[in-house]
Formats: structure tokens, sequence, C-alpha cells
């Protein structure tokens, strides 16, 4: 999967049973959870959760990136909230999502050109880009 350019800097592994019912472990046991059906009253969280709390964290990670190439020092109570929703369509099941981006005392067109950067170099933004139909909200 490498590409001449690239060298794989961590690889996550996760063993899943049960599917949207079941348990994922991690294989160096940082992470060991139950799974339930999204809006179930089932005990677990859910893939949409997890992919959300993922993004949300990653792309906290690329503002940060961001920010540093335009000179701008990120404020500490900075935050991401993510919403996923599972859709439901005539093509079957499909993502939509909507990144809520906070980034207090930084100049609302700052924060734009923050938040850009930011979508173009985040893993798991693009990994979804052209594919999830995604908002980046600046609020």
């Amino acid at each position: 999967m490498e590409t001449n350019n690239s060298k794989v800097l961590y690889t996550a592994v996760t063993h899943t049973t049960g599917g949207r019912t079941g348990e994922s472990r991690s294989s160096d046991g940082k992470l060991d959870i139950k799974l339930s059906s999204p809006g179930s009253t089932g005990p677990g969280t859910n893939p949409e959760q997890l992919f959300a709390a993922g993004w949300s964290a990653c792309f906290i990670g690329a503002i940060g990136k961001a920010a540093a190439n335009l000179n701008v020092k990120v404020p500490a109570d900075l935050y991401v909230s993510t919403e996923i929703d599972l859709v439901s369509g005539d093509d079957g099941y499909s993502l939509q999502a909507r990144l809520n981006i906070s980034l207090p005392g930084i100049d609302p067109e700052v924060a734009r050109a923050i938040i850009q950067g930011a979508s173009e170099t985040c893993p798991y933004s693009k990994a979804i880009k052209g594919n999830v139909k995604t908002e980046y909200n600046l609020i």
C-alpha cells in the first residue's frame, strides 16, 4: 500500500465480532468496547460515534498544522463537534457529516483559511473526500 514517496507511520489493528451489536478490541488493548446499533438502548457505542470521535481528533491536529502554516496560534479552548448521519436512500446506506469548529479569538476570515487548510490535510477528510457529503462550519 505504500507509494515510493510515503511510509507507514502507524497501523491501527482491531478485531471486531458481532457487527453493530458486538465488541471491538485493539491489538494493543487500549480499545476494548461494546457496540450497539445507532439510536438503540444497547450498552455500547456505534461506528458512527467512533468515526466522529476519530475525525474530530484528527481534524484538531490538522488545524494545528494549518494554523502554524499561517503563523497563527490556535486557542487552547478550540474544539470540533462532529455530526455523522447514517442515511438510507435509494442506493442503500451512506453517511453525511458536519464538522462544527470553534476557534475562539481568531478572526473569522483567518479561521476559515485554517479550516480550509485542515480539510486539505486531515487524513480522515482526505479519505472521504468525494464520497461523503461534508460541511465544515465555523461556529
